[in-house]
């Protein structure tokens, strides 16, 4: 979700994995089968009825999406987010707290999965920044 360049759905690719990449800006990740769409803008929800045995967002926030992101795994399936959080104005942006985790937001918004990793707190790479990293699976 919100693939950016590419980085994690090339990671999966090379894993021998199907993946679909979705974001705003047109991207040609050959292998992968892309959507594109702002999913800020009111648009529909591209994946209505399908389901994924792994969903991976980074560095991306947008909470109307959580419940989009639960109804978009398959029985089994893994989330895997990371994102920023509060802290993070002190390195730079995002800064806006509307963009940046609560303390704990990703383990109380995903409660009904299966936690298997969880951090937050301050990194110091790729660079300086403050951020939240789940993985949880969802029983099946």
């Amino acid at each position: 979700m919100a693939c950016g360049s590419g980085r994690h759905a090339t990671l999966f690719l090379n894993k021998k994995l199907q993946v679909t990449a979705i974001d705003r800006e047109i991207r040609v990740i050959l292998g992968a089968r892309f959507i594109r769409v702002d999913l800020e803008d009111g648009s529909p929800w591209p994946f209505a009825g399908e389901r994924f045995e792994g969903v991976v967002v980074t560095n991306y926030l947008h909470r109307p999406l959580f419940a989009r992101l639960m109804e978009s795994l398959a029985p089994g399936g893994v989330l895997i987010y990371e994102t920023f959080m509060l802290g993070n104005e002190r390195f730079g942006k995002p800064s806006n707290p509307a963009f940046l985790l609560r303390p704990g937001e990703l383990l109380e918004t995903f409660k009904e999965l299966a936690v298997k990793g969880f951090e937050e707190g301050e990194v110091a790479e790729p660079k300086p920044a403050m951020i939240q990293r789940l993985c949880a699976v969802l029983a099946g």
